[in-house]
């Protein structure tokens, strides 16, 4: 039991890890000094799914943090970004507005 309680341990923590470092590598997370309310949540929920969207646009093969500086220079970039979210979970059975 204490094995395979350790390799869920070891394996929590490198999921949690591993997108906590990540996201700081790409945004800087640890320097953003919003602190009060509910804006470090949603600040946290709007890098994830941005980080997400990084993920999924495949045309540019940098690393996710030179995509994000491209997409600020570069807005057909950004576009090109959007666009493969909506590729990726666009099914068309299913019209996008209900």
């Amino acid at each position: 039991m204490l094995v395979k309680s350790g390799k869920a341990i070891r394996l929590h923590w490198g999921v949690e890890n591993g997108l906590h470092w990540t996201i700081e590598v790409t945004f800087h997370e640890d320097a953003c000094r919003v602190r009060t309310g509910h804006a470090p949540q949603n600040l946290s929920l709007l890098r994830r799914i941005a980080l997400n969207a990084l993920n999924l646009e495949q045309s540019f093969r940098r690393s996710n943090r030179q995509k994000s500086n491209r997409a600020a220079m570069d807005n057909n970039y950004m576009l090109t970004i959007i666009a493969a979210c909506l590729s990726h979970y666009h099914d068309a059975s299913k019209p996008l507005c209900q």
